[in-house]
């Protein structure tokens, strides 16, 4: 019953969002990847909010329900039969009154199963595409018969562009760069390794001093070479590739609607950064977090191990890394994997979950020490151990799928002055009651 409700309800929004579409005629960039897709989002949002009216994805909106949810502006009902029907509601007043509608809409659309992507396309025709990173092993693989699939399921986005429009593709993947042969118009490639139309290169950790003189992990600092000049861009509070590529789409959208790329860079350097995505937050006792809680795939996960290995501190590197979900008969492989990895960057690495104790085991094989390692079932008792040894000058690396609740880590070891309703993830009532 349940179901055939969601099925009815998915319906309606969906011809509600089809009918408000041709109604209003906004611009469409729609993003999708397996990487990056809800920074990128919220950059080009950023870029484009600099001289347009633009309404984009809520929080991570980006199923066959967040999709026309957003194009509605309508928020997710959950299990209140009373919300939907108000946004059934409100979806018709929009059609049959005129409204101030959005000129641009971004949407995230993202690709759990085959045909998601494929379903959403036959009628969500984009201006813009813009396809992230994929990866050699990438998040929701378990529901798809092999990797190849999941790109053929990614390129409908690409296919589905109108006539004309512009298509941004990352120029490091070589299963993304393939979609060029699906161009409708203009294409624009990205690149951190030199071969692109745009272009991140001198990427550095950007150091500020604290109030005793000391340098501390700021942000990130890169140079945007396009058309033969050269962008300083400074992103405060964000760390990795994570923030590169999606500050690298934004610049090229509004490079694509002849933005000057000075005014849209600063706008960027600064932009209020989504929670639980490499954001950087001033922990307990003088320490540092890099709040990676969102969710975890191999490549984001080796990502940010990396990028832990990279910054200076004067105290201990500690890793918090819960289970990846969504790997199928690769989970085992991939956990040992990053396991070998953290060996090498952290001296004290907390697990949680029974996947993760490969991730033990992987750094065992490592030789880090036996000693160096927890691990734990459950976020708060990861938590519990962390707030007890975490010292001045401290760097917490916390990371994991969204079902291991990474960010109960977070909230506990949070130092003062911050809001964790603001900067943390999965804060909302809906959230909260789960547990």
């Amino acid at each position: 019953m349940k179901k055939t409700l969601k099925n009815i309800i998915v319906l309606i929004l969906e011809y509600q969002a089809k009918l408000v579409i041709r109604k209003y005629k906004p611009k469409i960039v729609a993003v999708t990847g397996s990487v990056g897709k809800t920074s990128t989002k919220d950059a080009i949002y950023t870029v484009l909010s600099t001289s347009y009216f633009v309404r984009k994805s809520e929080k991570s909106f980006n199923s066959e329900i967040g999709v026309p949810l957003t194009i509605l502006g309508c928020q997710n009902g959950w299990n209140n039969i009373i919300i939907w029907l108000e946004n059934i509601v409100k979806g018709f007043w929009l059609i049959i009154a005129k409204h101030s509608y959005p000129e641009w809409l971004v949407l995230e659309v993202g690709a759990d199963r085959p045909g998601d992507i494929q379903r959403i396309t036959k009628w969500l025709k984009p201006d813009i595409s813009v396809i992230t990173r994929i990866g050699e092993m990438p998040v929701h693989v378990e529901f798809f018969k092999s990797q190849a699939e999941l790109v053929e399921e990614k390129s409908y986005l690409a296919r589905a562009l109108k006539q004309g429009g512009v298509l941004i593709l990352n120029g490091d993947d070589q299963d993304v760069i393939k979609f060029k042969q699906y161009a409708k118009g203009p294409v624009m490639v990205v690149s951190l390794n030199g071969q692109g139309d745009m272009v991140a290169s001198n990427d550095a950790i950007y150091y500020e001093k604290n109030e005793k003189g000391e340098e501390m992990p700021a942000g990130i600092t890169f140079k945007v070479n396009f058309q033969g000049n050269s962008v300083p861009v400074i992103r405060k509070g964000a760390l990795g590739l994570q923030h590169i590529f999606p500050t690298l789409y934004a610049l090229a959208v509004g490079i694509s609607q002849s933005m000057n790329i000075i005014p849209i860079s600063e706008a960027l350097s600064n932009e209020v950064l989504t929670p639980g995505r490499m954001r950087l937050l001033k922990g307990k006792n003088g320490s540092m977090i890099i709040d990676d809680t969102y969710n975890s795939s191999p490549i984001a996960l080796h990502e940010a191990i990396k990028t832990l290995g990279q910054i200076k501190v004067k105290g201990k590197k500690i890793a918090v890394l819960g289970d990846m979900l969504e790997l199928g008969k690769h989970s085992t492989e991939e956990h040992e994997k990053a396991g070998l990895a953290v060996a090498k960057v952290a001296d004290i690495l907390v697990t949680v979950g029974f996947r993760s104790r490969y991730i033990a085991e992987g750094a065992l094989d490592g030789e880090m020490d036996d000693s160096k390692i927890q691990q734990f079932d459950y976020a708060q008792e990861a938590g519990a151990y962390v707030d007890s040894i975490l010292g001045e000058g401290d760097l917490l690396l916390i990371k994991g799928s969204q079902s291991m609740r990474m960010e109960r880590v977070a909230e506990l070891v949070l130092g003062e002055g911050q809001k964790k309703e603001l900067v943390l993830v999965r804060q909302d009532a809906e959230w909260k009651k789960r547990t």
